[in-house]
């Protein structure tokens, strides 16, 4: 089958820095690739040049008639006077869908969880706002839909959502992203952008742990190439330092090898060092303290709700502490409160005698925007202070990726990755006890989330992370706490205890607990709870079919082209599921009731 699109010797420069040379890609139907690189690889530039929305400096591209491409950009753009509903309308003026414009757009939002389709777009936060952007792309139809970096603004659940919606995408799609486990559950193809490969890009038809495996063993086997090559290029020197009555009696083709020979090893040595990689080095206090920080039935309430109550937890050297759960749950709080910045409303915090506490604040706020890089990097002059070592501001941003060019920059002038790199900077030159870390990997690329990783794991003191990235979380935590979003925390050996424990009941798990509590006859109930308890799967059962019922005729052709019918409809499944919703909250509620009075 022919690709959807194909480019060939794509060339791209931005100023004087080459994004990308001669890249010729093509894209079949039914592919799920995913697009990555290092920061400055031109991973969305190459996208936005694929959907037509910027050009390349050179090169072709080829797609085939009718082709539609949509394109969901990193930053949302919303006409922020527009609400909900109007915003998805105006991506479909023109386009050729199945359903009139009106429904298709009411059922795609449906599917992606709006409920108020008259809410305007400046009341959204930023993951439903991203939500919009991907219902956007969706109720669009694409044969193929590229996105960059989605998963920005989402948090877990909204991220698992999209992984769904991917998975049973009928269309294929292109995703630059840089969450591991979002990109193997969503991917059968791993295209990665980078000048040490001898074609600008290595491409594997697997997801991305396969795709680790083939890298590594492709970038074992260059390194022995050059080692090779090596040998034969020195060989061939040996024979061409010799008279020139020995090199008269060779042919003249050999002489000319031994020149191409050079050449090519100066290619192969210059793709083998273009890898190049953060060097991170958190330092610690070396205080032997058992017990850093302390917190004893801690509770704190924002804006009039209730984020965890009675919450009590231990740090000590060694320990590594996840937070999990929602936006807007109560995580960036208590790392708040854990850096002294704010007080709990009830509880108690207790901390040894110059406890040193170092934040990295998701918002950046730390950073002052109008500084150059040099300031940034440096604020007391040209000398950076680390481990004992005075160096220069120069060497300090090499390590960290930096051009000296780059050095007069203002901070504002730079990437989402860069200034999170500035960041980690400063962090590593501030002695701790306790790493605060809000959304560290956000902007940064795969192998500079890898070299955080290690040094993470290296670090004796304490750390709290917050991240949504879950093989992150998985490699460096070894306790969770989850927020339930409605003030009750609790504690978890890993992060997939607490999805499960976040997940709702399977009905048929409900079914056999029913059937266990009404054989067990409880008695300190009163009469009408024991009535409601006893009547409760039926009732249950009978919401659920009514929900079936909804699901049914929302997915009738009829009712899709019918906007009262659609709309009443709509409003009829949310009732319902509102309904299931407080009957197995209710039913829990008389469980634990019957099950309290049963212990004594």
């Amino acid at each position: 089958m022919p690709p959807l699109l194909n480019c060939r010797n794509l060339h791209k420069t931005f100023g004087a820095q080459t994004l990308f040379s001669d890249i010729s890609l093509g894209f079949s139907a039914q592919e799920r690739v995913g697009l990555i690189g290092p920061n400055g690889s031109g991973k969305s530039t190459l996208l936005k040049i694929l959907a037509g929305l910027e050009d390349a400096d050179s090169g072709e591209i080829f797609k085939q008639k009718q082709l539609e491409i949509v394109y969901l950009e990193q930053e949302d753009n919303f006409a922020r006077d527009k609400n909900i509903e109007e915003i998805i309308l105006l991506s479909l003026e023109n386009r050729k869908l199945e359903l009139n414009p009106l429904n298709q757009a009411r059922k795609v939002l449906s599917q992606s969880g709006f409920t108020d389709l008259s809410q305007p777009v400046v009341e959204l936060s930023g993951g439903w706002l991203k939500k919009l952007a991907i219902a956007r792309a969706l109720a669009q139809e694409p044969d193929l839909l590229f996105l960059d970096e989605p998963t920005n603004h989402l948090d877990i659940y909204g991220i698992i959502w999209l992984e769904n919606i991917l998975r049973a995408a009928p269309f294929a799609f292109v995703v630059v992203s840089h969450d591991r486990t979002f990109l193997d559950n969503t991917t059968n193809r791993i295209v990665e952008l980078n000048c040490c490969y001898p074609q600008g890009f290595l491409s594997v038809n697997d997801n991305y742990s396969r795709f680790i495996e083939r890298r590594e063993l492709f970038l074992q086997q260059q390194v022995n190439f050059e080692s090779s090559l090596a040998n034969k290029v020195r060989r061939e020197v040996e024979w061409l330092r010799r008279g020139p009555k020995a090199r008269a009696a060779k042919a003249r083709y050999r002489t000319d090898k031994a020149w191409q020979l050079q050449d090519d090893l100066a290619l192969v040595k210059k793709r083998n060092r273009a890898r190049k990689q953060l060097s991170i080095d958190f330092v610690n206090t070396s205080r032997k303290t058992k017990k850093l920080l302390t917190l004893n039935k801690v509770s704190k309430n924002m804006g009039g709700k209730e984020l965890f109550t009675d919450l009590s937890l231990g740090l000590g050297p060694g320990s590594s502490l996840g937070l999990a759960g929602g936006n807007g749950c109560g995580k960036s709080t208590l790392m708040h409160i854990l850096s002294g910045d704010l007080t709990p409303d009830k509880g108690s915090i207790k901390q040894v005698e110059g406890l040193k506490v170092v934040l990295f604040d998701q918002k950046r706020q730390q950073l002052e925007q109008n500084q150059t890089l040099r300031q940034a990097l440096a604020p007391d002059g040209d000398g950076i202070n680390f481990q004992g070592r005075t160096l220069h501001v120069v060497s300090w941003a090499k390590r960290f990726l930096f051009e000296p060019d780059q050095l007069d920059m203002p901070v504002s002038h730079l990437s989402g990755g860069e200034q999170a790199r500035i960041m980690i900077a400063n962090l590593m030159c501030r002695p701790a006890d306790i790493l605060l870390l809000d959304e560290p990997t956000n902007d940064l690329d795969i192998s500079a989330i890898e070299v955080l990783e290690d040094s993470l794991l290296d670090f004796p003191g304490a750390i709290v992370l917050v991240s949504h990235d879950r093989t992150f979380l998985d490699n460096i935590t070894t306790e969770i706490i989850g927020f339930s979003g409605q003030g009750k925390v609790e504690h978890y050996a890993d992060q997939n205890q607490w999805l499960k424990a976040m997940a709702p009941e399977p009905r048929s798990r409900k079914k056999n607990k029913k059937i266990k509590v009404k054989a067990s006859s409880p008695r300190k109930l009163t009469f009408k709870e024991k009535s409601e308890l006893e009547k409760m799967e039926e009732n249950i059962l009978q919401v659920e079919e009514e929900l079936d019922e909804c699901r049914k005729q929302l997915g009738a052709l009829e009712v899709m082209n019918d906007q009262e019918a659609l709309a009443g409809w709509c409003a009829k499944l949310q009732q319902c599921q509102e309904k299931s919703d407080r009957l197995y909250e209710r039913w829990d509620e008389l469980e634990a009731k019957q099950q309290r009075f049963a212990n004594g």
